[in-house]
């Protein structure tokens, strides 16, 4: 089993940074992280990911601004936002692919004022 624990989100302005954390119960070891966001009315869609072996993969829209990252030593996972958006507000989401099964981080609210 793994747990996430969310964090870093807040309301920012238009062209400012987050940076989000998501904090896991266990190493990275044959594991997938991804970000994924919903904002409302809209389904949950990918954001970001990292693979076990630590490549990286991005959904069009933020590539160029967001960066995800990994520390294998306190197992935890960065989503750097950058240049943000008013489209880019969203409850942000952490998930973890291990051993067949999926799970979710409680979330992460992200609000971008224009």
């Amino acid at each position: 089993q793994v747990q996430l624990v969310e964090s870093g989100g807040g309301l920012v302005q238009a062209g400012e940074s987050l940076r989000l954390s998501c904090a896991a119960s266990r190493t990275f070891v044959n594991t997938f992280i991804d970000w994924y966001r919903q904002a409302p009315g809209k389904q949950r869609g990918l954001v970001a990911g990292v693979t076990s072996g630590g490549s990286t993969y991005y959904a069009d829209s933020v590539k160029g601004r967001f960066t995800i990252s990994r520390d294998n030593a306190k197992t935890t996972v960065y989503l750097q936002m950058d240049s943000l958006k008013p489209e880019d507000t969203a409850v942000y989401y952490c998930s973890a692919r291990y051993a067949g099964r999926t799970y979710w981080g409680q979330g992460t609210q992200v609000t971008v004022s224009s």
